[in-house]
């Protein structure tokens, strides 16, 4: 009564469903495995076999990043030097370069000399595959929410030209207009989250 379950409403439902005729339902067709991603398997790049321990890692790995939550850890670096040479940059005239166009630099620069960071797994083929190019994500806030446009050939721009590619992508994120091209095909992503003042973020 009124919304109350008493100890008859319990012991009513019980005797109900004791006395329900059994259903036999006939087996159900087993639920199609997911479709595995094709994107490793067409991309581009020096393909290095998995195999042995290398290769039973991979899959260890594969399982891991499935099934647990990730956990990061970092060191701070002083960045007062490459504050001051942006100022130099930007005090030199021309278009001005961004922080964040500085911070990419960088980051391609490291991926060219440990490619092995900008690579992906074909686990179909059992391949490590080592990316020639590096198409670089950034992570863009918009009214419709977090998009990740993508610089191509950001291993092939000089600062002057990612800060203008970066400023392009935003501006097109903020009105809408990026395409889906714009929002794919990217092998790293490049985070920036000084604009909330913290000293680290994953």
């Amino acid at each position: 009564p009124d919304g109350l379950i008493t100890r008859a409403d319990v012991e009513h439902a019980a005797r109900a469903a004791a006395s329900a005729p059994t259903v036999v339902r006939p087996p159900q067709a087993a639920a199609p495995a997911p479709a595995q991603s094709t994107s490793a398997t067409h991309a581009r790049g020096t393909r290095i076999p998995l195999k042995g321990v290398r290769g039973a890692v991979a899959d260890k790995l594969s399982r891991s990043r499935r099934e647990i939550p990730d956990a990061t850890c970092w060191v701070d670096a002083d960045a007062t030097e490459l504050m001051h040479a942006r100022v130099r940059m930007n005090e030199a005239g021309g278009p001005k370069i961004s922080l964040l166009a500085l911070l990419a630099r960088i980051c391609t620069a490291a991926l060219a000399r440990f490619p092995e960071l900008n690579s992906t797994v074909d686990m179909e083929a059992r391949e490590v595959v080592r990316l020639d190019a590096v198409h670089l994500g950034f992570a863009a806030q918009t009214e419709r929410g977090l998009v990740v446009p993508v610089v191509k050939d950001a291993h092939t721009r000089d600062a002057e030209s990612l800060s203008a590619e970066f400023a392009r992508l935003t501006e097109a994120a903020r009105t809408g207009t990026l395409t889906p091209a714009e929002l794919t095909g990217g092998t790293f992503t490049l985070n920036n989250y000084g604009v909330f003042g913290v000293d680290g973020s994953t």
